[in-house]
């Protein structure tokens, strides 16, 4: 077993990332390792190379190669919204959508008080920062229904209060959902935010 050490490692380290457990991660090293020249090495070295250069926007907080990441650096974007996400998945969640067209801001997570996360521990002070010196018209608060998340949006929404307008995602059934399928919050948020026909 001891000549497989740097394979078993590798497997451990795999299993260790979202969504793998051990034995996909066997599998999937096993399948880099039958197509080396074709995957795993191409992926070694690209691996190495965002980990030399990968680096969290100085302004926003998402990930990118330089200092102030493409969203922020694009002139394009709209200047007087940011919209408000827990952590960089969420933001490139909402990129994908392909329907915000302004600035976003990463908190790094949520207001805990049973994990010890105070306002201090996320990015809540530079978003105060942010709005009373970039011309900020309205915060869109885009964070997870989640007792964490509301909890968070109700701290941020007490910091901007009178300084900006505040607005949050609407929250319901989704596109395909069937009633059937849903938790009572869900089907509650959207009959609460039921709109006329």
């Amino acid at each position: 077993m001891s000549a497989n050490r740097d394979i078993d490692a590798l497997i451990d380290m795999m299993a260790k990332l979202p969504g793998l457990g051990p034995r996909s991660a066997r599998r999937t090293v096993l399948h880099l390792i039958a197509k080396r020249e074709l995957q795993l090495a191409p992926l070694a070295e690209l691996m190495a190379r965002v980990g030399q250069t990968a680096r969290e926007c100085a302004n926003c907080g998402n990930i990118g190669t330089s200092e102030i990441c493409d969203i922020c650096a694009d002139e394009g974007r709209a200047q007087g919204q940011i919209c408000v996400v827990e952590d960089v998945a969420d933001l490139w969640a909402m990129e994908r959508g392909q329907a915000f067209k302004g600035r976003y801001h990463v908190l790094g997570g949520t207001l805990s008080a049973l994990d010890q996360v105070g306002p201090e521990d996320l990015r809540i002070p530079q978003l105060v920062d942010r709005v009373a010196t970039e011309g900020v018209t309205e915060v869109i608060l885009a964070l997870n229904a989640t007792v964490d998340g509301q909890t968070t949006a109700h701290y941020i929404a007490d910091q901007l209060e009178g300084r900006v307008a505040l607005s949050s995602l609407a929250q319901g059934v989704p596109i395909g959902g069937e009633l059937d399928y849903l938790d009572d919050g869900t089907i509650t948020a959207a009959l609460a935010a039921r709109k006329q026909v």
